[in-house]
């Protein structure tokens, strides 16, 4: 492999001189220039090696060699727009839908998860004639304008909640209540979906056999990283909004490369029985989190299923006052022991872990190994947990 001919201080000049500073980069601080990446790592400009406890993209591991294939294979002989018959799209359509309840069978292909929850909410309104969406506090849904005001993690910083939109918590959604009322759900599956949660293929399936969604959005993991995205629906509701007349065309969504790629990656899921293997994995990792949670008091809660999990970071357990500080501190430090993990929540105090579904046993015993030695370092040079001002 060739050396990198620009050094990481020059890309970084060029990114903030050309690209806006609301385009953020992870570890703005000291920013790690990625060149490579390989199942669970990455590789920076130096070769150094890094455990990718961030990137739910990379479903099956970065540059899946199966994946690259299928796409380079299919590139070498055609890649249009959807417009035109190709068994692909229609392979691709079947093949999901044997992962679905057998009500959700009409599929729309789309680049990214925004494009998708865009179109599940013009398919909602469509067939229930209604304007008004209820949504999960702190929920988060996309960047394009439709979804920033449904989704509370971005709006409350912007203009606010608008009328029409009801945030509530997840004890207060009922099924019959929903649909009582004319409603429909909408399972945003773009962060979990293709197994991430171990127990099931799809995490709507956590609510129990008797739900079904009308309406299933995917993204990011879908593609390994190419840009795919698809929306699931019932005939009910895509015979509503194919009642309006008006055409759904996307002109990369659906294409050759696109499905060959989504096709290859169910494969690998089957192939190399990922969900179990998250199921597995995640279910180790959740348990050395325990165990460290009766050593550290700045642990609070551990919550999570597979490869989703996220650990609640506290200053004080009576007030459960976010410890962001402290968060944003085992966060740097990881990366200063080759792991990247980064923060979420409300307080931004929730350690985040949704690596690759190749992440291993051996990944989580070094990765929870690292975090408790930065955690006692931190206890033994700080006070308390209140602040990371060292001692005198």
């Amino acid at each position: 492999m060739a050396t990198d001919p620009r050094g990481k201080t020059a890309t970084l000049a060029l990114r903030r001189r050309l690209l806006s500073n609301s385009c953020r980069l992870f570890f703005p601080e000291d920013p790690i220039k990625i060149v490579r990446g390989q199942g669970q790592y990455m590789y920076d400009e130096q070769g150094a090696e890094y455990i990718d406890c961030i990137n739910n993209v990379a479903h099956v591991g970065h540059c899946h060699p199966l994946v690259v294939q299928a796409a380079h294979e299919q590139n070498q002989v055609l890649n249009t727009n959807s417009r035109y018959l190709h068994d692909n799209i229609v392979d691709y359509a079947q093949r999901l839908s044997e992962t679905l309840p057998e009500k959700l069978c009409v599929f729309y292909f789309l680049n990214s998860g925004s494009e998708a929850n865009d179109l599940a909410l013009r398919l909602a309104r469509q067939y229930t004639g209604h304007w008004d969406v209820v949504v999960l506090d702190h929920a988060y849904h996309g960047h394009l304008s439709s979804l920033i005001d449904i989704s509370p993690y971005k709006f409350r910083d912007l203009d606010g909640q608008k009328e029409w939109v009801h945030v509530v918590c997840t004890a207060q959604v009922g099924n019959r209540h929903i649909r009582r009322a004319g409603g429909v759900f909408v399972a945003d599956e773009i962060q979990v979906g293709f197994g991430r949660v171990g127990k099931h293929f799809w995490a709507f399936q956590l609510q129990g056999e008797d739900f079904v969604p009308d309406i299933v959005t995917m993204g990011k993991s879908i593609g390994n990283g190419h840009p795919v995205a698809c929306v699931a629906t019932t005939q009910a509701v895509a015979r509503a909004f194919e009642a309006t007349g008006v055409e759904y065309f996307n002109t990369f969504g659906g294409s050759p490369v696109s499905c060959a790629v989504g096709l290859a990656v169910l494969d690998v899921l089957e192939k190399e029985q990922l969900q179990a293997h998250a199921a597995s994995v995640g279910s180790f990792l959740m348990e050395l989190l325990g165990q460290q949670k009766a050593k550290h008091p700045i642990l609070g809660d551990i919550r999570g299923v597979g490869l989703f999990i996220g650990v609640d970071l506290i200053k004080d357990e009576a007030t459960r006052m976010p410890a962001t500080e402290e968060a944003d501190y085992v966060v740097s430090r990881l990366k200063e022991n080759y792991i990247l993990l980064s923060t979420d929540g409300p307080g931004r105090n929730v350690l985040k872990f949704k690596p690759p579904m190749c992440f291993s046993l051996d990944n989580a015993q070094h990765v929870v190994a690292k975090l408790d030695a930065i955690l006692t370092d931190m206890e033994e040079k700080v006070r308390s947990c209140e602040t990371l001002r060292l001692q005198p």
